[in-house]
């Protein structure tokens, strides 16, 4: 008898079973497709929960903001959307973000006005809450997500993929595990699908900046980072940054001005085609800038983890110093804080550093900056996610306190069980067996021992927020404790990247198989 011909095919593979989305048999787009779609998943489950100043009379919350911003820009004229009229009180809820952002409620206005009027009619419309203005309002939120967050996500990781950044290896592997991260960071998730917000826009601007920039497209990324700008003023945060990266880029190049006007132009030609409706006098633009920049409200509000708030306890900087001089310490402070990673990048501009820059230019405003929110710390999560190959220890960590540091505002909008979930399918993700890029960084016992105690007490918090009425003297006793808690993490955090930052300069001068300008 013959014998039996050996077969051809490989061996099975033993881990076949237990591949997840980011160790996949699968072609990459059609991955990324699944890792999109669950990730739009997620949101549309937290988009059917709370959100807020629901039932809230009379000003309700940042849902009816939004829904009265759209009803402002739909029926009156553009002159007087940044200033008192009969139609347009600025003392219920004022538009106070950049014009950018203003033709964005006027499109939704648009969309929403076709088919329930009532939810955007002028005046009689104040607090309107149907269930159909609900799901309509939700949709705008996740088509402007999908529209512009999860495509600048998938450019990013296709560059990231060319060794823009990922170095090669395991590291450039695990691309899909940071899209995966990336697309669904609980913070981002809960803020605006559940609290109600358009942060993706921004953010989503500003991350297709950042791959521009990655990709050598820094023309592109100039215009989207103007138009991040120009949608909310606080992408400022990250200003610092891409101006010490690109004028970097430019000092090495062999005609420096000329690369320098010519990224001066695209910034310059964005923000007047933006603002143009205000550029015809000097008062209508005064007018839109005096409302981005609320002074009166004080240096910060409500118990955000920032170096102001949190020291307030020993320093009353509210009673103690004007308006003026707390603006100048405030913007002392804040330019301290990034000149390092600022001066690191003009010096040395690489792909790498300039993600670490980011991170350090957005915590640098969220810790002292002037008028912060508790949800400014979306801010410095977004390129916190992007190094989580590089720093997955200090993502997981910093992503925890994030949430934890908004937990009051979870709970004031009653999305505890919306918090509960996403976080717990974060560290799933995070956890994942073969998605551990990185982690094999060994942590001493003391080092262990000394970030136990904040996380202990961290969980004890959460607990004792929802079941213990706090002292009669101190009503806001738990939130201040929360709020020191997140705060000495993120200064922990800061020094630790602004130290990895500068390391930078004692290594290779490249990334990857490419060079870094």
């Amino acid at each position: 008898m013959a014998k039996p011909k050996k077969s051809l095919s490989p061996a099975p593979d033993p881990l076949a079973a237990a591949r997840l989305p980011w160790h996949p048999p699968a072609p990459p787009l059609a991955t990324a497709l699944l890792i999109s779609l669950a990730a739009l998943l997620v949101r549309a489950l937290v988009s059917v929960g709370p959100y807020s100043g629901q039932g809230a009379a009379p000003k309700f919350g940042d849902y009816e903001a939004q829904r009265h911003w759209m009803e402002l820009t739909l029926h009156l004229p553009s002159s007087e959307w940044y200033r008192t009229t009969s139609a347009n009180d600025l003392a219920y809820w004022g538009l106070d973000y950049p014009p950018l952002s203003a033709y964005q409620s006027w499109i939704h206005a648009r969309l929403i006005n076709a088919s329930l009027p009532d939810a955007v009619a002028l005046r009689s419309s104040r607090g309107f809450e149907s269930h159909e203005s609900k799901l309509l309002m939700r949709w705008t939120v996740l088509s402007s997500d999908l529209m512009v967050f999860f495509p600048a996500a998938l450019w990013f990781m296709w560059t990231y993929m060319k060794d823009g950044v990922a170095g090669g290896g395991k590291r450039r592997d695990g691309w899909m595990w940071l899209l995966a991260l990336v697309l669904i960071n609980p913070c981002l998730v809960l803020i605006d699908h559940g609290h109600f917000q358009y942060n993706c826009i921004s953010l989503g601007l500003t991350l297709g900046a950042i791959a521009g920039v990655l990709s050598r497209n820094e023309l592109v990324a100039a215009a989207l980072f103007t138009l991040a700008i120009n949608h909310k003023q606080m992408s400022m945060y990250f200003a610092p940054a891409f101006f010490g990266h690109l004028l970097g880029k430019c000092m090495k190049r062999k005609y420096p001005i000329v690369e320098i006007m010519k990224l001066g132009s695209v910034v310059l030609g964005t923000f007047a085609l933006v603002w143009w409706p205000y550029l015809h006098s000097y008062e209508a633009s005064i007018q839109v800038i005096s409302r981005l920049a609320p002074f009166e409200r004080g240096i910060y509000e409500d118990y955000v983890a920032n170096f102001w708030c949190s020291t307030s306890v020993l320093i009353k900087w509210k009673r103690l110093f004007a308006i003026k001089p707390l603006k100048l310490m405030s913007l002392s402070a804040t330019i301290l804080a990034f000149l390092p990673s600022f001066l690191q990048q003009v010096k040395s501009p690489s792909n790498l550093g300039f993600l670490y820059s980011l991170l350090n230019s957005s915590f640098s405003f969220y810790l002292f900056s002037y008028q912060v929110h508790e949800k400014s710390i979306l801010l410095p999560l977004l390129p916190a996610s992007l190094l989580a190959l590089h720093e997955p220890h200090l993502y997981g960590w910093f992503t925890y306190y994030a949430l934890f540091s908004m937990y009051p505002l979870i709970c004031r909008d009653q999305l505890l069980l919306q918090y509960m979930a996403v976080l717990g399918l974060f560290f799933l993700i995070y956890y994942a067996p073969g998605a551990s890029y990185g982690k094999e960084v060994k942590i001493s016992s003391a080092t262990k021992a000394v970030l136990s105690l904040p996380l202990l007490c961290s969980i004890l918090l959460h607990i004792v927020y929802l079941k213990i009425e706090p002292p009669k003297r101190y009503p806001f006793l738990f939130d201040a404790l929360i709020m020191f808690i997140c705060f000495s993490q993120f200064v922990m955090l800061t020094l630790y990247t602004n130290y990895k930052q500068w390391r930078l300069d004692f290594q290779p001068r490249s990334v990857g198989r490419k060079k870094v300008l």
